[in-house]
């Protein structure tokens, strides 16, 4: 008898069907699903169709999707599955792609069970109706609201998060800082005497990757910036900026980064009262005379999903409070020349003649971005697109800061994983324009550092 010869399974076929919050996230998001076909429902459209009007990254990314579905139709019906082949440029095999109605299933309506008269449920619906015309195939629900996805998966139907442009293992994410032991005490001394020495052999973490290093030999050590292009060691001086110090390792690494000449773009990633926002600022005050301008700014991220045109009085009662705590940190540096009234008067002064602008991220929007100090402060808060369109706007002779901390997310549908500063992070590490410190140790306050450290 002929031995059977178990054949290697093929992989079943799947359909992904994309909810609202991941079209938000990335408006070409139907594009990576490799050889699957891509399902929206047409709910999805009438949401989008709402969020077309306006000025924030996620109108810009409804329009962006808009142009996109009437680019790629073309003569075709969009309820009519549309191949996906050659779109985009790409010679990769896709799959198909088509509009979804959301006809009631026969076995579960989730309008029925959560309620009629919701997007969500009708979408819903959609991807089920969807499951039973193709029962050969695995539908998916892809969406970033996770209430959303524990609704589907109650209704036996499989859902996932949107996985692309997300960090895995932050475990593991990117520091910008290493320690070397062992080293030779002439090194050091060579390091302290010259300012500068050649990084050969050196046993570092990240090798391809700018860094900020503690060097260590037996009981000496001394900082230093490594820079991966020239594979050189530069020592790192505790510097007073704009009557700021810095009050640890760290901090110092983050003062270096900031008043770099060589360095475009910092990254500063750490919890509450670490210091990020208020080193940036002062560094951009003692740097004031080589940049056009100092923009400090922050994502909105509104309350209860209402706009700031909700809130109550003029454009500058609105964005106050919002804005609160950048002023909270210039006014501690104006406190540092409580005797000296000149220099109070000047910090003033740079605010009323706009040479410091401080404004939430959407009123910037649009400027141009040449000879500017740019601080974007709880970057946590904004997605991967979002990062690249502000990176993507800087002129000739700028600088970028963001500043964050990852596992404090305020907006809807972003995790520690998911948002931008993150990816920005995990993927900008090996660039020669680029550093990156993460700050662990709070100087706020000890009460400060309490409730970080134990609550």
């Amino acid at each position: 008898m002929a031995k059977h010869v178990r054949q290697p399974a093929r992989q079943q076929q799947k359909i992904f069907v994309l909810d609202t919050s991941v079209i938000l996230y990335d408006h070409n998001a139907f594009r990576n699903f490799q050889e699957h076909d891509v399902a929206v429902p047409i709910q999805v459209l009438e949401e989008l169709d709402n969020m077309k009007n306006g000025n924030e990254t996620r109108n810009a990314e409804a329009r962006s999707f808009i142009r996109l579905m009437d680019k790629m139709s073309g003569d075709h019906l969009l309820n009519e599955w549309v191949s996906l082949n050659g779109i985009g440029g790409t010679v990769a095999r896709r799959g198909n792609f088509k509009v979804i109605l959301d006809r009631h299933p026969f076995e579960a309506d989730a309008e029925a069970i959560f309620g009629a008269g919701k997007f969500d449920h009708r979408i819903l619906n959609a991807a089920l109706s969807l499951k039973e015309e193709f029962p050969e195939k695995k539908v998916v629900l892809v969406s970033k609201d996770i209430c959303l996805r524990l609704k589907a998966k109650s209704l036996s139907l499989h859902a996932e998060d949107y996985e692309t442009g997300k960090v895995k293992n932050l475990d593991e994410l990117y520091t910008g800082k290493s320690t070397v032991s062992g080293l030779p005490a002439q090194l050091l001394d060579q390091l302290k005497t010259e300012g500068s020495v050649p990084a050969v052999n050196l046993a570092i973490s990240h090798p391809g990757s700018n860094q900020f290093c503690v060097l260590k030999s037996g009981r000496k050590s001394i900082t230093a910036w490594y820079y991966a292009q020239s594979l050189s060691l530069q020592r790192v001086r505790r510097q007073e900026v704009f009557g700021i110090a810095p009050r640890n390792h760290e901090q110092e690494f983050a003062v270096h980064a900031l008043l770099n000449p060589d360095v475009k773009l910092v990254t500063i990633q750490g919890k509450a009262g670490t210091g990020k926002t208020l080193l940036a600022l002062a560094s951009a005050l003692e740097q004031r005379k080589d940049y056009r301008q100092i923009y400090v700014t922050r994502p909105i991220v509104a309350l209860s999903n209402k706009d700031i045109g909700f809130l109550p009085g003029d454009v500058k009662s609105k964005i106050d409070p919002y804005m609160a705590p950048i002023w909270d940190n210039l006014r501690f540096i104006k406190e540092q020349y409580a005797e000296d009234p000149k220099m109070q008067a000047r910090i003033d002064e740079f605010v009323s003649t706009e040479k410091i602008v401080i404004a939430p991220l959407a009123y910037i929007r649009g400027r141009t971005l040449t000879k500017i100090f740019f601080i974007v402060d709880e970057a946590q808060n904004l997605t991967p697109h979002e990062i690249k369109t502000i990176i993507s706007r800087a002129g000739e002779d700028t600088k970028i800061i963001f500043t964050g901390d990852i596992y404090q997310i305020d907006t809807p549908y972003l995790d520690a994983e998911s948002n931008g500063l993150s990816y920005l992070i995990q993927n900008a590490k090996d660039h020669p324009l680029y550093a990156h410190i993460t700050l662990d140790k709070g100087e706020r306050s000890a009460l400060a550092n309490l409730a970080n450290d134990l609550l």
